[in-house]
């Protein structure tokens, strides 16, 4: 199944589909997930100091008896206990018991603390260390990709990102940068159409082309991703839909498919924005409705108060 590797400029490879941990935990739970997946045929593992399952990665390769060459694995930096990077990547090799990890990333600028340059700084330690293959980045925009450039030594492999149809255009420019300079973009959040925003304009593009195609909804929307030359990151506790997952790396969509999908995407956002504009009004109106009838109350109460305080001492 044609899930090609896509070339980083760190000069490796990255496996163009990943099996996420990020909703797993920790525990038995994993284990028996992550079995699965390694079972259906997914060797590219995407992990986090934040998830707290790295350990379970580790013991799941080693029960398997999984070679360490046939395994790619990202792993994050994610400030987890306030825990320093040299210190974070040393833990994260001692829990997946390897000595070395496929590809290290900024889990979100936010913790880049004191600054961005400064972190990246202590990435590229960790690369010229040997202890990762290839450094790069997650949630990073366009803007926070320049202010780590303007002082990297090594170029960001990848960019981890929240990417589907609905917010391809808020987007762009990140694509348009991470590809100016040769950074793979990895997407979460893929199937975000039809798990969280079921019933809008991109419905009607998946259901025509899954229909042509004798393919799910799913799988198109993945298959788009792949059209955009991305690394897909995705999960399912399910053996079935792992298997159409990896199914889906055999379609291929036509330009009109992508761009049909595009232009739907594109009216599904203004949809979004506003309905979500919407609700947070909805939610700062009731807040504030709320606030005005306290204040009646404790005024109310003070006068009766007052009154009686009055009519106390008569």
């Amino acid at each position: 199944m044609p899930w090609d590797l896509i070339p980083l400029n760190s000069g490796y490879s990255i496996p163009s589909l990943a099996y996420g941990t990020g909703t797993l935990g920790s525990g038995q739970w994993p284990i028996d997930q992550l079995t699965q997946a390694f079972d259906t045929g997914f060797y590219h593992i995407d992990t986090a100091q934040l998830y707290r399952n790295e350990a379970e990665v580790g013991i799941t390769i080693g029960e398997l008896g999984l070679e360490r060459s046939d395994v790619f694995i990202t792993t994050k930096f994610s400030g987890y206990n306030g825990l320093n990077i040299p210190t974070s990547i040393q833990n994260s090799l001692e829990y997946l018991n390897t000595s070395y990890v496929d590809l290290y990333l900024i889990h979100n600028p936010d913790i880049a603390v004191p600054d961005i340059p400064t972190v990246w700084a202590q990435m590229e330690k960790v690369q010229e260390a040997g202890f990762a293959r290839s450094i790069g980045v997650s949630n990073f925009n366009e803007k926070q990709l320049e202010i780590l450039l303007s002082s990297a030594k090594i170029k960001p492999a990848a960019n981890q990102i929240y990417l589907h149809p609905y917010n391809y255009q808020q987007q762009s420019p990140t694509l348009e940068y991470a590809a100016k300079y040769d950074i793979v973009i990895e997407a979460y959040g893929a199937l975000t159409p039809v798990t969280s925003e079921p019933g809008g304009p991109v419905d009607v593009p998946l259901n025509e082309i899954a229909t042509r195609l004798g393919a799910t909804n799913d799988q198109v929307l993945l298959a788009w991703i792949k059209a955009k030359g991305a690394v897909v990151v995705t999960t399912s506790s399910k053996k079935a839909r792992l298997l159409s997952y990896l199914a889906a790396g055999d379609i291929a969509l036509s330009a009109e498919d992508v761009k049909a999908i595009d232009s739907a995407g594109a009216i599904g956002e203004k949809r979004i924005t506003v309905k979500h504009g919407l609700r947070k009004l909805g939610m700062g109106v009731v807040f504030g409705i709320l606030i005005l009838v306290a204040c009646s109350y404790f005024k109310g109460r003070n006068k009766r108060r007052n009154v009686v305080e009055v009519m106390g001492r008569h």
